[in-house]
């Protein structure tokens, strides 16, 4: 399984993005996707996650209300919608899919990564 994340860029303090994540590679149907960040010089952060179906929906503290996780695996991309957007969201934003239908908050219980794409939010 590939994943491609996209979306990033350069924007002002509350104001949003949307990030997307889109996966290939042999057809599969049961992943729960994640999305994760990485500041420069902290550990990589939960940022939310979601079920292979879509329905079951899960979000770090630092984000919740202010981001939104959408989409499944079933449907081959995830997005995840950022808003009211603070200059402590900057990070490298990672996709992420787990070999199994429930979603984690743990990054080693990922089987498969993105490249990242990068958020940056002025002051």
């Amino acid at each position: 399984v590939q994943l491609q994340a996209s979306g990033g860029g350069l924007v002002q303090a509350g104001g949003s993005l949307t990030l997307s994540c889109t996966a290939s590679g042999p057809p599969y149907s049961r992943y729960a996707m994640g999305w994760f960040r990485q500041a420069p010089g902290k550990e990589r952060e939960f940022v939310a996650a979601i079920n292979w179906s879509g329905g079951v929906t899960t979000y770090g503290d630092s984000v919740k209300l202010r981001f939104t996780i959408s989409g499944a695996s079933a449907r081959n991309t995830v997005y995840l919608q950022l808003n009211s957007l603070k200059p402590e969201d900057t990070a490298v934003y990672y996709c992420a899919a787990r070999a199994t239908s429930l979603a984690s908050m743990i990054p080693r219980e990922y089987d498969y990564w993105g490249q990242g794409t990068l958020v940056t939010v002025s002051s």
